[in-house]
Parts: C-alpha cells; structure tokens; sequence
C-alpha cells in the first residue's frame, strides 16, 4: 500500500506544480469552502450512459475520486480481489481527506449534474479530471473506440445563497422527471443514479454530505415534499425550453 500510495502522491503533487494537460481548465479559479453546480454532457449531446454497468462505474468513480490521492487507477482497483479492494478503500475512508464534498448528484443518459463542495486546492478541477479521464477509459475499452466523450470544459456555477443551495439541489434531483426520463413521482423517487434516495431514505448508505441541505427540512419526507412541490413547474420550464431552442 505504501509504495502505491507514495506513487500517486508524486503524481498528485506534479499536478498541482504544472497543470494536467486532461484536466478541464478555467478562467476563473473555484474556492476552497464554496458551493458549485458543476455539469457536463457528452461530446454532440451522445449517450455517455448506456446501461446499468455504465452508471454503477460512473457512480464507483464518484465514490473513488471524490478522495483526496487515492492510491491506484479505479480500472486497476477494480482487478484486485474483494478483500484487497475493501482494504483500500478502508485506507482512504480513514485517512478522511477529500478533494470535494458531494452533495447531490444526478446521472443522465447523455449529461451529468452534481452539487459539489471544494475541500482542497483545485480539488474540483482534480476530482472532474480524474472522474471524466477513468469513466472515459472505461467507456472506451467497452465500446473499443478512442478519444474524448465529454465535452472538455465542464461548466461550474457559484451558490450564492442558502437558499439557491436548497433549490439546487431539488433541482438537479428533478432532472429525470423534467426530462421524462421517468413519467411520474413515484418513479423518481426509485430513479437509481441519483443521490435522491440518500435524502428520503435514511437506511441507504450512500456518498453524499447532506447535511447542508438536509438541515433546513427536519426529515427526509418534508424534503420529498420541497422536491415534488415543484416537480410539474420545473417539467414545464423545461418544455418551454425545448420550444425555444
């Protein structure tokens, strides 16, 4: 564990001295401590997410790279036994050091939303990098093509407020419905690329820092209740969109 971990430690550092040439680059630097709404699609709006084994990669890579150096590539990982698997990722949840915070995230088939929290320097410039560059090499050897499949500069929008946080968050939450990805509420409630089951369901262990959304609603059902109270406005909105554009 040590030599792998003392490797991409070296690797890490190179990083942040000079810049990755795969990781998505922006004018404007992101701030440690502050709330992003961070999206990407696939490259002329393709299908990025194919199938059930495309989103529990996608969702294992959320997982992985949230951390902060984890110690091998997720596609080497994932060669290792279960037991060794296990062990590191029990290494990484003690060592309790994260490039990001996820809050809320929704996968669709061709784009992806998530509600992120910065932790650490560039972390999440690093933490897309890493996220995009593993699920492309993924996608890739799947479909036995090469080069990119997400557009290369992800876009990253401030939260200003509490209250743009709450709504963020329901929105991103909304995605499968307003898309009719999923017809009705009950269905986006079981929609299973989403974060959304962490937040009614207590029993689900998932990846997610609720808390800062979660403290404003005394239960998981009074948060389903702000989610679906605007579920059909938001669908409109979004077929409104489609009209104009």
């Amino acid at each position: 564990m040590e030599d792998l971990w003392l490797t991409n430690q070296q690797s890490y550092l190179k990083i942040k001295a000079q810049g990755d040439t795969n990781m998505p680059q922006r004018m404007l630097p992101l701030v440690n401590s502050e709330f992003y709404h961070v999206f990407n699609r696939g490259i002329e709006n393709r299908t990025v997410f194919e199938n059930e084994d495309y989103y529990l990669r996608a969702i294992q890579a959320l997982d992985y790279y949230r951390h902060d150096s984890p110690p091998i590539k997720l596609s080497r990982l994932t060669e290792l036994s279960v037991g060794r698997y296990l062990e590191v990722m029990e290494f990484l949840e003690k060592e309790n050091s994260f490039l990001v915070d996820i809050l809320s995230y929704c996968l669709m088939p061709n784009h992806f939303h998530f509600l992120l929290r910065q932790k650490k320097d560039n972390g999440i410039a690093i933490f897309l990098a890493n996220f995009q560059n593993s699920y492309t090499r993924y996608f890739n050897t799947k479909n036995k093509r090469r080069g990119p499949i997400f557009l290369t500069q992800f876009k990253a929008k401030l939260i200003k407020s509490e209250n743009q946080l709450f709504h963020v968050s329901r929105y991103i939450h909304l995605n499968p419905y307003s898309a009719k990805i999923v017809t009705t509420l009950d269905e986006l409630e079981k929609y299973p690329w989403s974060s959304f089951k962490e937040y009614t369901e207590r029993k689900v262990k998932g990846i997610c820092e609720k808390e800062a959304v979660l403290s404003n609603f005394k239960t998981g059902e009074r948060y389903k209740k702000f989610v679906f109270d605007n579920a059909d406005y938001q669908r409109t909105l979004q077929e409104i969109k489609r009209l104009l554009y």
